[in-house]
């Protein structure tokens, strides 16, 4: 992993931040957590993003990720070099929430 991308985590006050998030086991507490830290605006904008990823790894076009997700055309560009670069944070947690969905039970009637 890029030196440049790993010298944030080295600040203990950011490292504990990972800490937290992944010790928080469910989703209403998560949900909590995050809606304390951030701003609507900044939760709407980190979910857009993710679903941008999404949308990129499974083939859609800049216009149709940009249309949908109201992301500037820019960002999708960033999100994509993201997706190639050496981090492999976008892909592991894509990766993380198929697992995921794979493993649940179908819906009942």
């Amino acid at each position: 992993m890029n030196n440049l991308v790993m010298d944030i985590w080295k600040e203990d006050r950011n490292a504990r931040l990972a800490q937290v998030m992944v010790n928080i086991r469910d989703v209403r507490t998560m949900q909590s957590f995050l809606r304390d830290v951030m701003t609507e605006k900044e939760i709407t904008e980190i979910a857009a993003r993710l679903q941008a990823a999404r949308m990129l790894t499974s083939g859609k076009t800049y216009v149709e990720i940009t249309q949908e997700t109201k992301l500037s055309s820019r960002t999708v560009a960033r999100i994509s070099e993201w997706l190639k670069g050496d981090t492999n944070g976008y892909a592991a947690a894509l990766e993380l929430v198929e697992s995921h969905h794979a493993h649940l039970s179908p819906a009942r009637d």
